[in-house]
């Protein structure tokens, strides 16, 4: 059983920057690829970004490459996304999720933790 908790979100200027954090409960963490994902109003939840469980590959939605960076701690039992140059189409709550594979499909992910919100103002 893995909890996880996110924290980090708020209110940012379009063009500013934002780390989120997600704190894993559990001696377990190092064994699940993370990944987080987003849903904005009237949206399904989409895929951000993932990393593989020692954090030596990355993978990034379209949408964020060259923005958003997905980044680990094993020793923290933490993974991190690092917010770039955000817009307003970035407004969404953000998730960060763990499962035994890297997909960009919700299902595939057995923990997810209750989001928190990033608003993005123009």
């Amino acid at each position: 059983q893995v909890q996880l908790v996110e924290s980090g979100g708020g209110l940012v200027q379009a063009g500013g920057s934002l780390r989120l954090s997600c704190a894993a409960s559990g001696r377990t963490f190092s064994t699940y690829a993370m990944a987080w994902f987003r849903q904005a109003p009237g949206k399904e939840r989409e895929f951000v970004a993932a990393i593989t469980r020692r954090g030596d590959n990355t993978y990034n939605a379209e949408s964020v490459k060259g923005r958003f960076t997905i980044s680990r701690d094993n020793a923290k039992n933490t993974v991190y996304l690092q917010m770039n140059m955000v817009g307003p189409e970035d407004t969404a709550v953000y998730y960060c999720a763990a499962g035994w594979v890297i997909t960009q499909k919700t299902v595939e992910y057995d923990y997810w933790g209750q989001g928190t919100q990033v608003t993005v103002s123009s």
